[in-house]
C-alpha cells in the first residue's frame, strides 16, 4: 500500500512540475500562434511576403514571447507582484542575447514570483501604516532589478549554453533519423496526461528556437501529430465493443478535427497494452517527417488537422499530410490486431467500468467530509450546498471545456441554474461550494487544490454516466 501511495504521490509531482511549465505556455498560445501566422504569411517565403509587416516577427520572438512567459509564471507563483518582478527579470536573459529566451523565460518568471513572495513574507509585517504603496513598488522594482542583472550575468550564459547543447543534440539526432525513437516516451508521457506538459512545456520552445534558424520544427510534431490517435480511434470503431466502439466515432471528429487529444486517452487506459499502437504511430509519423525534411512553422494548437496545416510551410502539405496518415496508418493496424485478439464479451468491459466507478464513489464518500479550515470554511458535504462547478483539466482547454459543455446542457434542460466552467488545475481556488469535476488521473492533484470542494472524478470527460446522477442530485 505505501509503494502505491509513493507511485501516486511521485506522479502526482511529475504532473504538477508539468503543469507548471505549460501553464506558462499555455495562456500565450495565442500569441504563439499569431508570431506564427505573420511568419507563414508575411516573411520573404511567406504566402504573401510583406517586408514592413515582416519588422513584427523579430520583435515579437525576442521580446513579447519571452516577456508573457515570464509574466504568467511570476503570477502563477505569487500573483500580479510575482508577475511584474518576473517580467522585469526576464529582460536580464533577453538582453544582449540572439536566440529566442524562451527557455529563460520559463525560469526567470518563476523565479521573481518566489523571491518577492519570500520577501513579502519577511518584511511585508514590519511595513509602517502609511508606506504601503513605498514599499511595494521599491520591493518590487529593487528585487527586478537584481534579478535582471542576475540573469545577465548568470542566468543567460547557462541558458545560451544549454540551448546550443540541446540544438547539437536535436540536430544530431535528426541528421542519424533517430529522433523517432523520441515518440517511445513521448506517447506513454501523453496518455498520462504529460501532454500537456511534454508538448508545451519541453518540444514548443525548442522548436521556436529551431525555427529561428531553420524556418521550420519537426519537433512541433512530436506530440501534436493527431495520426496516432485517429488510429487508435479508427481501431475502436471497427473492432471495438460495448460502449468504446459506441462512443468513438464521436471521438474521432473531436480528436482529429477539434484536436482535443485527451479524448483517446480513456480508450488506451481501457486496454493499456494499445500503448504500443500509440508509439508505433508517433514513431512512424516522426520518421516520415524526419525523411521528407518538413515541420511546421509554429506550434498547432490544439493538435488538430486544421491547426497544423494551418502552420504547414508553402510546399510541405503533401508531406506533412503523408506522416499523418502513416501514422494513423501504423496505429490502425497495431490496435486491430490488439483489439481483435481480446476475446473478453462487451458487457465484461461495462462490468469493470462499473467496478471503476464503484471503487470511485466509495472512495469519494470516504473523503467528501474535510474539517474546516481556519477561516472557517466549511467543506461542501451534500449536492445541496453546491453553488458552481468547475471541469479542471491539465491545461484548462480542451477537454475540460468540452465536458462543461456537455454538463451545461444537461443542467439547462434540467431547469437548474447553476455555474459550469472549466479551468486548468493549477488555477484552482478552494471557493465556498464548489464541485469540482476531474478525470481520474488528476484526482490527486484536484483534493490538494481543493480540499473543501466536493470532487467528482470521471474516466471520459465526454462520455460519462456520473453527469445525469450529478443533475439527479442537484435536482434534489
Amino acid at each position: 500500500m505505501d509503494i502505491t501511495n509513493e507511485k501516486k504521490s511521485l506522479k502526482s509531482r511529475i504532473q504538477k512540475v508539468g503543469s507548471y511549465l505549460s501553464g506558462m505556455i499555455m495562456p500565450n498560445i495565442s500569441a504563439l500562434i499569431a508570431w506564427g501566422l505573420i511568419t507563414a504569411i508575411f516573411m520573404a517565403s511567406g504566402w504573401w511576403p510583406n517586408s514592413h509587416i515582416a519588422t513584427l516577427i523579430d520583435p515579437m520572438k525576442i521580446y513579447l514571447i519571452p516577456l508573457l512567459i515570464a509574466y504568467v509564471g511570476g503570477r502563477m507563483v505569487y500573483g500580479e507582484r510575482g508577475a511584474v518582478v518576473g517580467a522585469i527579470a526576464v529582460m536580464g536573459v533577453i538582453a544582449g542575447s540572439d536566440i529566442p529566451m524562451f527557455l529563460g523565460a520559463m525560469i526567470m518568471g518563476p523565479l521573481g514570483g518566489w523571491c518577492i513572495k519570500r520577501f513579502d513574507i519577511i518584511f511585508r509585517d514590519k511595513d509602517k501604516t502609511g508606506f504601503e504603496m513605498l514599499y511595494d513598488n521599491f520591493s518590487s522594482g529593487i528585487i527586478g532589478m537584481v534579478l535582471a542583472i542576475f540573469g545577465i550575468f548568470i542566468v543567460n550564459p547557462l541558458v545560451v549554453a544549454g540551448n546550443s547543447f540541446i540544438s547539437s543534440g536535436v540536430d544530431w539526432i535528426i541528421s542519424i533519423h533517430m529522433l523517432p525513437l523520441a515518440n517511445i516516451f513521448i506517447e506513454p508521457a501523453k496518455v498520462l496526461f504529460l501532454n500537456n506538459a511534454v508538448g508545451n512545456g519541453i518540444l514548443v520552445p525548442l522548436g521556436i528556437q529551431q525555427v529561428a534558424s531553420a524556418g521550420k520544427s519537426v519537433l512541433f510534431l512530436l506530440e501534436a501529430n493527431p495520426g496516432p490517435g485517429f488510429g487508435i480511434l479508427l481501431a475502436y470503431v471497427l473492432f471495438g465493443k460495448g460502449m468504446a466502439k459506441a462512443s468513438a466515432p464521436g471521438a474521432i471528429l473531436i480528436q482529429f478535427f477539434g484536436g482535443i487529444h485527451e479524448i483517446y486517452f480513456p480508450y488506451i487506459l481501457m486496454k493499456p497494452s494499445l500503448i504500443i499502437a500509440a508509439i508505433a504511430g508517433g514513431v512512424t509519423g516522426t520518421f516520415t517527417f524526419s525523411v521528407l525534411d518538413t515541420g511546421l512553422k509554429a506550434a498547432a494548437s490544439p493538435g488538430s488537422i486544421i491547426a497544423v496545416l494551418l502552420m504547414t510551410p508553402k510546399g510541405n502539405y503533401l508531406q506533412i499530410l503523408l506522416g499523418v496518415f502513416l501514422a494513423a496508418l501504423v496505429s490502425f493496424l497495431v490496435a486491430a490486431v490488439i483489439l481483435k485478439t481480446d476475446k473478453r464479451e462487451a458487457n465484461d468491459e461495462e462490468i469493470i467500468v462499473k467496478q471503476a466507478q464503484m471503487k470511485q464513489m466509495k472512495a469519494e464518500s470516504k473523503s467528501k467530509i474535510v474539517p474546516a479550515t481556519q477561516n472557517g470554511q466549511q467543506a461542501v458535504k451534500d449536492y445541496k450546498d453546491v453553488k458552481k462547478i468547475i471541469f479542471a483539466c491539465d491545461g484548462g482547454m480542451g477537454s475540460s471545456a468540452m465536458g462543461a459543455s456537455i454538463l451545461k446542457n444537461k443542467i439547462k434542460k434540467a431547469g437548474i441554474e447553476i455555474s459550469v466552467t472549466n479551468s486548468a488545475i493549477n488555477n484552482l481556488q478552494d471557493d465556498e461550494g464548489l464541485l469540482v469535476i476531474t478525470q481520474q488521473e488528476l484526482a490527486e492533484r484536484a483534493k490538494e487544490r481543493t480540499p473543501h470542494a466536493l470532487r467528482v472524478s470521471v474516466e471520459n470527460f465526454l462520455n460519462s454516466p456520473k453527469y445525469d446522477e450529478i443533475v439527479d442530485k442537484l435536482k434534489e
